[in-house]
Order: C-alpha cells, then structure tokens, then sequence
C-alpha cells in the first residue's frame, strides 16, 4: 500500500472474509490496523442468519479475528444512519417504480462518507475495505480500476465514490482471485476461513423485499392492473412493489395458449398502480438517461466508453455525454430491460470513468 510503514490503517470489518483477510494481512505488513464495524441493522432473524452482513453473528465474527490478530476493534451503531440512507432509499425506490440497489448507497453514504470520517478522527492514513476494486495511483488523483479477476469485481458498485474518498481509500484485495483470499484466511487460521459470502440484500432476512416495501410504505402495495402495450387488461396484481423491470415469472395473468410469446415488465406506473407487460423485444432500448453522475478523475464531458447497466452483465461499447448533472449514454447495440434505479457505470478500459443512476423513462 502506498501509505507510509508503520501508518495506522482503519479497516472496515464486516465479519466476513474479505475485510477480515484484509484487516490480516495489513497487520501483517507491519501497520497500526484498527478494525471497525458497524452494526447497520437488527431484525431478529437476520442477525443470526447465513449470507447476512453488519449484525448479531457477524460482529462478534469480526471481534473473534480482530482478538485472533491482534489489533484493537470497534463497533459503532449506525442503524439510524442506515435507516435513514439506505432502507428507506431503497424502499423509496420501489414506491417509485424503481430497481434500486442498497450496497451503493451504503458504500457512499454510511461507509464511505461517515466510517471514513471516523478512520479521519482516530488519526489513520486510509481507510480500507475488503472490496474487490482497485485504487491506482495518478497524477491527476487516485483512479479507480476493476478488480483483476472480473467474477469479483465490485467497481460498479462503487461508482459514486468521490475524488476525495477515493484518494483515502485502499482496496488491498483488488489483484487478487477469491481462492487466493481464502487460502490466506486458512493459513492465517482466521475463525471464518469457511465462511459463506454474503448473499442478497442483508437487511432482508429472509429475501422477501416486497414484504419489507410494504411495511414501510403501505401506500404503494396498492392493488391494480397488469395491462399490455395497447392498454388490454390482461389480470391484476397486489402492488407495483413486487414488479421490477425484466421481470417473466409471477405476473400472474392467467392461462395462455402454448404458442404465445413470453411477457415480460416493460415499465412499472406506481401512480396508476399498474404494471406493463410485452413481449422481450419491447426491452431492448439503446439510450439510456442518467441523474446525479458522479466522475472520477479527468473524465471527457463526452467520448466512447464501455457501459455497464447492471451489476451482473458485462461492459458494452457505448458513447456519453455529460448534460448537467447528468448523463445520456448510447448504447452501441440495444439492451434488454434497461431498468429506472439501477446504475449505469461508464469504462475506459479496466478504468471507471463515473455513472449514474438510470433515470426513469429513459
């Protein structure tokens, strides 16, 4: 790391094996590393279950490696904070006929913005994650990269990281595949060397989203239509919440002949309380409009770029251009189910340019 020998090094220990293999192994490169986790949430079963984060049996994970490494560990309740900037987000979102995603406002709200403030005040160099991105340093300021091995790589979700928090944060696992991550938790003797990653959204215990919208904002769990592109009621459903772009199983619009073609969401309307459906060529869109971009480095305020729309698909060849705050992207060749709440994240290479949040409608 390029921070000076012996500098102290605040790690965010979530209790799994990433942070804690990169809390390890900086202490082992001889720095002054003080771990630290936030208790985001705790609702009952979630605090004890498999694949969940930042609760009940992953604090006391993180404490049982900071005690088997030796370095001093903290937690901090930011549940408040959490709820504030990420669960009602997110269930804001779903009211608004949106797909959001909840690890990238954690990551610039409660982790990037306030744990990075604290690592601040107890006098640390950086802040480091167990994140699979990579920070690489520039004249112009640090530049964020993919990780090297692209089944891990986690820059997408990373992409409103600012200038001034990526110049302060470190990404140690960054070059490195996972099976080289758990044979260091192995050889190190980490008590969660066998730990499952983390799986889905960690703040809903038991992966039913719709249930949790639905408490926090009973007004959009509004029953309605399910209609076609030409307006044809073709049945009903219990709420736009449970209904997210791309989306062929569970419309519940009864029996079809055999020959028919497959539906999908094409557009969620929370305020008529109705859901569109069509055949997936009604999908592909090219252009795809972006609010509150965020741009690392010295970005073009226009160019060719590869364009990522969602977390779990590849880069595509596209061209940009900022427009105000935002951003219109065009994509080279169409894509499928370009859905309101996700991020699309610009590349130049392995480099990530900036992105947005897609807009609606675009």
């Amino acid at each position: 790391m390029d921070v000076g020998a012996g500098a102290r090094v605040v790690v965010a220990m979530s209790g799994g094996v990433d942070s804690s293999v990169t809390a390890a192994l900086l202490k082992e490169a001889g720095y002054d590393v003080v771990g630290v986790t936030l208790q985001l949430y705790d609702h009952g079963a979630a605090a004890t279950r498999k694949g969940a984060c930042c609760a009940g049996q992953d604090i006391h994970d993180a404490r049982n490696v900071a005690d088997r490494i030796g370095i001093p560990h903290y937690v901090l309740d930011y549940e408040s904070r959490f709820r504030q900037s990420v669960i009602d987000d997110f269930a804001d979102g779903y009211a608004r006929g949106e797909t959001p995603i909840p690890c990238v406002q954690c990551n610039r709200t409660v982790k990037f913005r306030d744990l990075l403030a604290v690592a601040r005040d107890l006098g640390a160099a950086a802040l480091a994650t167990g994140h699979y991105a990579r920070r690489i340093a520039a004249d112009g300021g640090a530049e964020l990269h993919a990780a090297v091995d692209p089944a891990r790589d986690q820059s997408y979700f990373l992409f409103a990281t600012t200038q001034a928090q990526l110049d302060y944060l470190r990404f140690p696992l960054g070059a490195m595949p996972k099976s080289d991550v758990r044979a260091h938790a192995a050889r190190l003797s980490l008590p969660v060397a066998a730990k499952p990653d983390s799986q889905d959204i960690c703040f809903v215990p038991d992966g039913r989203y719709r249930d949790l919208v639905a408490k926090l904002r009973p007004e959009a769990a509004v029953a309605g239509e399910i209609v076609d592109e030409g307006g044809n009621v073709l049945g009903r459903h219990d709420g736009t919440i449970g209904f997210t772009v791309g989306q062929r199983r569970g419309l519940n619009i009864g029996a079809r002949e055999a020959s028919a073609e497959p539906l999908y969401v094409l557009r969620v309307e929370p305020a008529r309380a109705r859901v569109v459906v069509g055949p997936k060529s009604s999908l592909a869109g090219r252009t795809v409009r972006l609010r509150e971009a965020n741009w690392l480095g010295a970005s073009p305020a226009e160019g060719k770029a590869a364009a990522r729309i969602r977390s779990t698909t590849a880069p595509k060849p596209a061209s940009y251009a900022r427009i105000g705050a935002g951003a219109e992207v065009v994509l080279d060749e169409p894509e499928y189910g370009i859905a309101a709440g996700q991020a699309c994240v610009l590349y130049d290479g392995s480099r990530v340019l900036g992105g947005g949040w897609i807009a609606r409608d675009a």
